[in-house]
């Protein structure tokens, strides 16, 4: 059960970074830093936000709480990043600090009882929280991607009146154990 959970999460972590990733490839250094308006938030900060979450709540996350005393969020929300490669380092930075982190999750540490702020969280709540979050974030990247490229976005899943050929493809492959990864161009 342990082992199943963590593989989902695993993979459901990974389909939402490969989103981020592909919505990224579609758009122009320039384009990761365009606003809608001043009150909002540009792709690089999104990705600043996420860097500073994942590091504070996935560093040491079985012994200390994944608030740090070291982390500044409010300035994740500035424009920090500067420059496409600096936006990908942390992109990357903060998802290989998740995945390694997942990585020492065993059955003898899954029961464990973690804090967020001093509040106590089991594994898997945690874990769940953080999905849930990510997503949320790696949402918005979509969107604004969609925004800035309007017609001439890849898309990234089924496209607008394509769901009859999705499907027709996808069950013309009989069952199969293929994961979200799978449905990406």
């Amino acid at each position: 059960m342990i082992e199943n959970y963590l593989d989902s999460v695993n993979k459901q972590f990974s389909y939402y970074r490969l989103l981020g990733d592909k919505t990224f490839s579609q758009l122009n250094d320039n384009e990761l830093f365009w606003q809608y308006n001043s009150e909002s938030n540009s792709i690089a900060i999104i990705v600043n936000h996420l860097w500073g979450n994942m590091k504070s709540r996935w560093t040491d996350f079985l012994i200390a709480d994944g608030e740090k005393e070291w982390r500044k969020r409010d300035m994740e929300f500035e424009e920090v990043i500067k420059t496409r490669d600096e936006l990908f380092r942390k992109w990357n930075d903060g998802w290989n600090c998740l995945f390694n982190a997942l990585g020492t999750i065993n059955e003898t540490n899954f029961h464990s009882t973690i804090y967020i702020r001093n509040q106590a969280h089991t594994i898997m709540e945690a874990i769940n929280r953080q999905l849930c979050h990510y997503s949320y974030h790696v949402g918005q990247i979509v969107l604004i991607g969609k925004m800035i490229k309007s017609e001439n976005w890849e898309s990234l899943s089924i496209p607008k009146g394509k769901s009859k050929d999705f499907n027709k493809t996808k069950f013309s492959k009989g069952k199969h154990d293929g994961y979200f990864t799978d449905d990406l161009k």
